[in-house]
């Protein structure tokens, strides 16, 4: 990537839910035009004819920030958190399988994706309240089955923390959790990016006019085979208008931003695992092929009820899209009968 001229100036300075399907738009105060709404949050899904017949774009008002949702199925519910660099779009290949049994809800969350406004804090305590007060206080959910991957998984274990009673069942997929066993300083040390995303205003000057080829780039790094894992290198397993699409949300500064700010708490993420109860709702844990024990030694301290562990075959990172077929098919096993 260039080193952009706003890169060298850096230096030098030190409330209701509204239902939208298939193009359609809020009628909320300062929501963006029509037009340019439509070829925001449902750029990726407008023209696909299945999708819009089983699955709809949702808004609704939590504490001062406008929380995006994709939701449709039959059946329990079913609560999907996404990680880093992505959005609700990541779920998009295994949702119809897993609405066939749940209805599925798959969040944007606050300040991230299409999500719009900014939460209190980005601290996955924070955040988790965000999740509740949309699941819960908006949409009346209650016994509710969480599914999180990444640093949205950092956000599952909050949930579950802090209401136990409202989770029947979690699947945690492929986020070591900082805590008793894992300090936020060791964290920072596993890959360059954690260090760099957690530095205030560099990150941002530096991808700001390259995101998406920022992204383009991260992605094979982290996948099965890819460098972060000690491989030789990796293909991206995201296509074009995959990327396209996260690209389109992570254009957004105060979007870059927030993705940013979930590494940047990181020492706060460590002492609110720290300070949580032990959770004991029961718990599947799927990680990147070679990573189980590892991420499961920092999840045993909080979580006493992990009933199963899985590596994903094949898988590095970005498990639901690398092998969608065995991931919906643990998921679906796990969850039945809860």
């Amino acid at each position: 990537m260039m080193v952009t001229s706003r890169w060298r100036r850096v230096l030098a300075a030190g409330t209701a839910t509204v239902v939208l399907a298939g193009g359609g738009t809020p009628g909320t105060a300062g929501v963006r035009p029509a037009a340019a709404q439509a070829s925001g949050f449902d750029a990726a899904t407008r023209h696909d004819t299945e999708f819009n017949r089983r699955f709809t774009h949702r808004f609704a008002d939590v504490q001062g920030v406008r929380m995006h949702y994709v939701t449709g199925g039959t059946g329990a519910p079913l609560v999907l958190l996404h990680g880093w660099p992505q959005s609700w779009y990541e779920w998009r290949g295994i949702m119809p399988e897993l609405a066939k049994r749940y209805t599925v809800y798959a969040l944007d969350l606050p300040g991230l994706g299409d999500s719009q406004g900014t939460p209190s804090g980005y601290d996955k305590k924070t955040l988790a309240r965000y999740v509740h007060g949309l699941l819960a206080d908006r949409l009346g959910l209650d016994d509710i089955r969480l599914v999180g991957h990444d640093l949205g998984a950092g956000v599952g274990f909050q949930y579950a923390a802090q209401y136990p009673d409202d989770v029947v069942a979690y699947a945690h997929l492929d986020y070591p959790l900082p805590g008793p066993a894992l300090s936020a300083a060791q964290y920072r040390t596993f890959s360059w990016h954690m260090a760099f995303h957690t530095q205030e205003r560099i990150p941002e000057a530096v991808v700001d006019d390259d995101v998406r080829e920022y992204l383009a780039l991260f992605y094979p790094q982290v996948a099965y085979g890819g460098t972060s894992f000690g491989g030789p290198g990796a293909e991206s397993p995201f296509d074009r208008r995959e990327i396209d699409e996260y690209a389109r949300t992570y254009r957004r500064p105060q979007v870059l931003t927030g993705g940013f700010n979930l590494y940047r708490t990181l020492d706060a993420d460590e002492r609110d695992t720290i300070a949580a109860a032990p959770v004991a709702v029961p718990t599947l844990l799927m990680t990147a092929e070679g990573q189980g024990a590892f991420v499961r030694t920092t999840l045993a301290p909080r979580m006493s009820a992990i009933v199963r562990t899985v590596e994903v075959p094949k898988a590095g990172h970005w498990l639901p899209e690398e092998n969608p077929g065995f991931v919906t098919a643990e998921l679906l096993a796990f969850l039945a009968g809860r």
